[in-house]
């Protein structure tokens, strides 16, 4: 397939079956190459095409927390009282500033996903 950049959906799908077809090639063999760039124009086109807007604040909080097998106490250690903790992951409280700050801090939660509306 001759590689170039992906404009149309057909473009994507040739692009994706092209990957699914030499995903597994050695590392700097020509099928190699190839498929790091198809890697690279795919991920531009779903980029522009398909985005993603960032997770809820409060899923993210979730998810980061059984990443780190935390439980509300040791989110009462970041954010404030445990009662505090159980009304933010109940929306009934929002996130402020400073829960922000030490949520990305010491969590590494991106900012980005602490600040969207919820």
């Amino acid at each position: 397939m001759a590689v170039g950049i992906l404009r149309t959906e057909e473009d994507y799908r040739k692009a994706l079956d092209r990957l699914d077809d030499i995903f597994d090639a050695p590392a700097n063999s020509r099928e190699g190459d190839e498929a790091e760039l198809l890697v690279l124009l795919i991920e531009n086109y779903e980029n522009e095409h398909y985005p993603m807007a960032p997770p809820d604040p409060i899923e993210a909080i979730k998810f980061r927390m059984e990443q780190m097998g935390m439980k509300k106490k040791d989110l009462a250690e970041i954010i404030g009282y445990k009662s505090r903790v159980t009304e933010i992951l109940n929306r009934k409280r929002k996130l402020t500033l400073r829960m922000i700050r030490n949520l990305h801090e010491k969590l590494r939660i991106p900012y980005e996903s602490l600040m969207t509306d919820y």
